[in-house]
């Protein structure tokens, strides 16, 4: 269900762009109303029998003045039709508070999505589902699935700075800094997440097939193979101590990838890693103890492993073509690379056969091993749009991308007579596989090379109380998968809920859509089915219920994803935030700690 605030301007846009876009739904401080998608088709019709009521209604009456005028000219006998009667007085309904309720437990009756909010920071941790053959979302669990959102007990309680979920191994990095790992590849006896690589303040974790790349705050970037026995065997680094003149052995084997600048942010593929520095340069190196990069990802022409510079295997690259463009977002694949400047340009390169970096693929060269320049502006060609890359987003064999349009005069036109210059509008694109619904696009396509909107997305605006304006709605994150995909969307949120305010004031967060593969229960909405475009999931520790219960939950209730707020946590108080996180055939939702 699609949420806006709504107010006295721009109700009809925002309810003209919720039925366009799929979203049903509207919402209001201190009275809530909404709409089902059933319930929207009703009053879309309602409202169209009311315009054909209405324009009878005109026709009529012109033709009683006509005949009126015609009669008083032949003398016909002049026809009276009767008063109607009065309409009844209309009233409006006030919220009831249900007796013998606080003024909290009202809330909580009265809204699931304050429930959620308020749960979330009273018990954080993970929730996590989908493929679990190697142990990963249950790894107390035997099961080969887990069909619905369930907590990790080993997390309850705790904070994490980053996730990421193979459906054979997982890795996260705890409120810390330290490294955690689990899951069958990790460690076949293993049943719960342990600290492996500690004391490097790390921020950010990536996993390739076999090994766990991971930034820590000083821009360093580790890598160490996804085994424990590899880990223990493995060459092990001298490490420095805060003693001088004292090092010791680390205790587990790890590399390290050096770059010339402070790395800020890392992408990695199944083979390759993407290093973005604090200037906008970026460096692609191999991740992968197996394989090496060889569909054209490093963004290097002629660099393979027969054909690579002396020196380790897994040395950083610059892609030279991309130096002088500050490069600001990158993405990356299975097997293929994306890269956004400062002014909104999109530079893909790697594997195409699928159509993943945005052009028509080719047969007989399925792959650009140099970045190239993604023709956004053709997607708006006659629109009298200026369209703008604002993120992007990349998994299995799928990229997103979402973009700014902004309304300006076509040739010919008057900007000053014109209403709409200067309106933003977001959308959202992609391209590639489409097989298990992965485009999002309602679409079951099996190659996608030119982009194609994702419509659900796309288009959205709601009304903002503060500015009294309409704004778009755009996407605060996308999390894509091998095959599936989740987007949090922007919209406006309320955690401003307390003690003097009113007993109908309730807390509520961010819309959160899922869609693509579901063969391993991966979107969380207990069946098996592939979605092909962006639907909604039951709170995480919704009760499964049945007939009409079952039907009004559908209506009413949809998980809805915790924003950042200060909040208290095991006696001490913090910024936290819920974050979604889709891997390979698993996904979870886990509160993550803002730094």
């Amino acid at each position: 269900m699609y949420i806006a605030r709504s107010g006295p301007r721009g109700v009809h846009e925002i309810c003209v762009a919720c039925r366009a876009s799929g979203f049903n739904g509207l919402k209001q401080r201190g009275t809530r109303r909404r709409f089902s998608s059933q319930g929207s088709q009703r009053s879309v019709s309602d409202s169209r029998k009311l315009w054909y009521r209405s324009f009878g209604v005109l026709l009529a009456a012109g033709a009683g003045v006509a005949l009126l005028y015609g009669s008083r000219r032949i003398g016909l006998q002049e026809l009276h039709a009767e008063i109607p009667p009065a309409p009844g007085e209309m009233t409006i309904e006030k919220t009831k508070k249900r007796k013998g309720l606080s003024k909290e437990q009202n809330r909580d009756s009265i809204s699931s999505q304050h429930l959620q909010v308020k749960k979330s920071w009273e018990n954080p941790g993970v929730y996590a589902w989908g493929s679990n053959s190697g142990r990963v979302a249950a790894p107390d669990s035997d099961e080969t699935f887990v069909k619905s959102p369930r907590r990790i007990p080993h997390f309850d309680g705790v904070l994490l700075r980053d996730i990421k979920l193979d459906r054979n191994f997982g890795a996260a990095i705890a409120e810390n800094g330290d490294l955690l790992q689990w899951g069958s590849d990790f460690s076949a006896e293993s049943r719960q997440p342990i600290p492996t690589l500690k004391g490097k303040d790390l921020t950010q974790v990536q996993i390739s097939r076999d090994r766990i790349v991971a930034l820590s705050s000083s821009g360093k970037v580790y890598t160490l193979p996804v085994s424990q026995p590899d880990q223990l065997s493995g060459p092990k680094p001298q490490e420095s101590s805060w003693i001088p003149f004292l090092s010791s052995t680390s205790p587990v084997s790890y590399r390290t990838i050096q770059t010339p600048e402070k790395v800020t942010f890392i992408a990695s593929g199944l083979d390759h890693v993407l290093l973005l520095t604090s200037s906008g340069r970026l460096f692609t190196a191999a991740s992968s103890s197996t394989e090496f990069p060889s569909k054209g990802q490093l963004g290097i022409p002629g660099l393979t492993w027969t054909h690579r510079p002396e020196g380790a295997y897994d040395q950083p690259h610059e892609i030279t073509t991309l130096r002088g463009f500050n490069i600001r977002h990158i993405a990356a694949g299975d097997y293929h690379s994306l890269a956004v400047d400062g002014e909104g340009r999109v530079f893909a390169f790697g594997d195409n056969s699928l159509g993943q970096l945005g052009f028509d693929p080719n047969a007989e060269s399925p792959y650009i091993d140099a970045p190239s320049l993604l023709p956004i502006t053709k997607l708006y060609a006659g629109t009298s749009h200026t369209p703008r890359v604002t993120s992007i987003a990349a998994g299995g064999v799928n990229s997103f991308f979402t973009i700014d349009a902004t309304r300006v005069a076509a040739p010919g036109e008057d900007p000053s007579g014109m209403r709409g210059i200067g309106r933003v509008t977001s959308d959202t694109w992609a391209c590639g596989q489409g097989t298990w619904g992965g485009l999002g696009n309602g679409r079951w396509t099996h190659v996608q090379g030119s982009p194609t909107k994702v419509k659900a997305l796309s288009g959205l605006f709601e009304y903002d109380e503060p500015t009294s304006t309409v704004i778009p709605i755009r996407l605060a994150r996308l999390s894509v998968g091998s095959t599936h995909a989740s987007a949090t969307m922007n919209n406006v949120t309320h955690i401003g809920a307390h003690s003097d305010s009113s007993e109908n004031d309730t807390n509520w967060g961010a819309d959160v859509l899922w869609w693509g593969g579901n063969e391993y229960y991966q979107l969380g909405t207990g069946k098996r089915n592939n979605v092909a475009q962006p639907l909604y999931i039951r709170p995480l520790d919704a009760v499964e219920k049945k007939g009409k219960e079952k039907e009004k939950e559908k209506e009413e209730h949809r998980f809805q994803i915790t924003p950042r707020g200060r909040v208290k946590v095991n006696g001490r108080w913090v910024d936290m935030e819920q974050r979604v996180e889709c891997g390979r055939f698993v996904s979870a939702v886990y509160s993550g700690v803002c730094m």
